[in-house]
């Protein structure tokens, strides 16, 4: 049996005297999508920090891929990449220069190579010239994930990656990220979002108070409580679905009319 992609081992972390985690512990195994949730505060980013490489842990363990984080860093972050709430890539450069530059600080060959591949599958070919601060946010955030897949690394930390988007941008991110997953690539994501979790996640695990609360599949956290009961309701469409399904009406070729408001007799 391989070895989990992550393990957290009654990890601790304070700031001062002030206790973040207190004792935080779960797997991840290879290929596998698994949301970490939380309040403001619970400790999710610091926990993407340890195993990162970025923070050092106050007490306990973090394994990424058999390697101690504390102790074995370079080895780690061969393996790993980390997309943060907000898009890191550099606005005076255009889409190809940010993804070429990643390349080369990964040491690539055959780097225009990689760079294309990279620039066709997240659809940014068109915009591949122009400078990123011309982006939209959705397009600055696929960018972002695309950077992080430069290398093919074995695992990628999303730390709220829909932060901020749009229901359009988020959309497009979840779809990366299923397609991450079908690819076997192993996906720790922290959000607020609970549909997020819901669609993306082979498992979730719930952090508060600066340990893992509850964890498991959608399944089994649902059999935590008491059975539902059967209710009879009319289901209104969603201010997300209505939402999208007006930009679809609106788009060129969608027709004409339909509009909610209309000039004219």
């Amino acid at each position: 049996m391989s070895l989990p992609a992550v393990e957290l081992r009654g990890l601790r972390k304070s700031f001062g005297d002030t206790p973040v985690l207190r004792g935080v512990d779960f797997e991840i195994n290879r290929g596998e999508v698994f949301a970490l949730l939380g309040s403001n505060g619970a400790g999710k980013t610091t926990t993407v920090n340890i195993c990162s490489t970025l923070v050092k842990a106050s007490g306990g363990q973090a394994l990424v891929c058999g390697f101690d984080v504390a102790h074995q860093g370079a080895q780690v972050r061969q393996r790993i990449s980390l997309t943060g709430q907000f898009a890191a890539v550099d606005g005076v450069l255009s889409g190809r220069e940010n993804l070429t530059l990643m390349a080369r600080l990964r040491g690539l060959d055959r780097r225009k190579e990689v760079v294309d591949e990279l620039l066709d599958r997240f659809g940014l070919q068109e915009a591949a010239n122009r400078r990123v601060d011309t982006y939209s946010g959705g397009m600055a955030r696929r960018l972002d994930l695309a950077m992080s897949l430069v290398g093919r690394p074995e695992v990628i930390f999303l730390d709220e990656p829909t932060n901020g988007l749009d229901p359009e941008g988020r959309l497009e991110v979840w779809r990366i990220v299923q397609d991450l997953a079908d690819q076997g690539v192993t996906v720790l994501l922290t959000t607020q979002q609970l549909e997020e979790a819901e669609k993306l996640a082979h498992r979730i695990a719930i952090l508060h108070g600066g340990r893992i609360i509850a964890s498991g599949t959608l399944a089994e956290l649902r059999r935590l409580f008491p059975p539902p009961r059967i209710e009879y309701v009319e289901k209104q469409p969603s201010l997300e679905e209505i939402f999208l399904a007006i930009i679809a009406a609106g788009a060129p070729g969608a027709g004409e009319g339909g509009g909610a408001h209309e000039d004219g007799a």
